[in-house]
């Protein structure tokens, strides 16, 4: 609708996972690091965890663009997927087809698929997104895949990302073999207030915007206040915020402009933040879920 208003060549606040408009600030930049260090070192579990909407599929889209190349990936986005079912996805992902086979001849053929990717120089890795949902079966049944492995090496590196509740999950005593396995671990915190400028200004540039500076100072402090950083509703907040500026053909988006897109996004007033610093001094988000609903405009699908 405002694309043309301020020459964009797409949306800039989509929140589709699109890896074009990763945001390279130093949280999720050593994020990216720790998943590509942990693949290359060989050994165990890698798990990143992360509240709502900070941006978990959108790295999760970075780092296996990372690494392509240099290690054969299956990705599963199917968190309520149990053991054998686990053993199905990962087959189909790795261009074995399942068929009639039973769950031990399946895993034979992923062992010989692993093997013979090694000798290529390749390890396999196997990336599982919103991990906190998946049943205690299926962590154990990932337990036993990590044992596939030559003398000197893990066939198979597995990388966990999920939401707070997958700490939780890891806590079970059934399962405690698995979290001894994690040797690398990251915390995923929201955008930091110092970033957020220049978070709107690349969204912006990549979307194909040529011109000065759209979102004004004030403009920027009112939206970080309304999304704590949460890049999902940064997202949001953006888009209507632009809406709201386009409807008032201001080639700029002022405060008033992000205030009515803040009474606009039920998510936004209900942000609720304990007084608590996470690491590097990141708050901690004490509501849990949000509801990113606005009740007016639609926010970008």
């Amino acid at each position: 609708m405002y694309n043309n208003f301020f020459g964009l060549s797409s949306e800039p606040f989509a929140l589709t996972p699109d890896t074009e408009f990763f945001f390279n600030d130093r949280i999720r930049q050593e994020a990216l690091n720790t998943l590509v260090y942990g693949v290359r070192s060989g050994e165990g579990f890698i798990k990143v965890v992360g509240e709502v909407g900070t941006g978990k599929t959108t790295l999760c889209r970075q780092f296996l663009q990372a690494i392509e190349g240099e290690a054969k990936t299956a990705y599963i986005l199917d968190p309520v997927l149990r053991g054998e079912e686990l053993v199905r996805a990962l087959a189909h992902e790795l261009g074995i087809e399942p068929g009639n086979r039973s769950q031990t001849e399946l895993v034979e053929a992923i062992k010989t698929l692993m093997l013979e990717t090694w000798e290529q120089g390749r390890p396999v890795v196997l990336l599982l997104d919103e991990a906190q949902a998946l049943p205690l079966e299926t962590l154990e049944q990932l337990r036993l895949l990590s044992n596939l492995e030559t003398e000197k090496a893990k066939l198979l590196r597995i990388v966990l990302m999920g939401q707070p509740e997958l700490d939780v999950r890891l806590r079970e005593p059934t399962i405690r073999q698995l979290r001894q396995r994690i040797v690398y671990t990251y915390r995923l915190f929201p955008l930091g207030r110092e970033d957020l400028s220049g978070y709107l200004e690349h969204r912006m540039r990549v979307a194909g915007y040529n011109g000065g500076q759209v979102f004004r100072p004030n403009a920027v402090s009112t939206l970080y206040r309304g999304s704590q950083g949460i890049l999902r509703l940064v997202n949001i907040l953006a888009h209507k915020s632009l809406l709201a500026a386009y409807g008032d053909g201001e080639p700029q988006v002022r405060r008033r402009h992000v205030r009515a897109a803040i009474r606009d996004t039920e998510s936004a007033r209900r942000v609720r933040w304990l007084p608590i610093a996470g690491a590097w001094g990141a708050p901690v988000l004490a509501t849990g879920h949000m509801i990113l609903k606005g009740a007016g405009f639609t926010g970008p699908a």
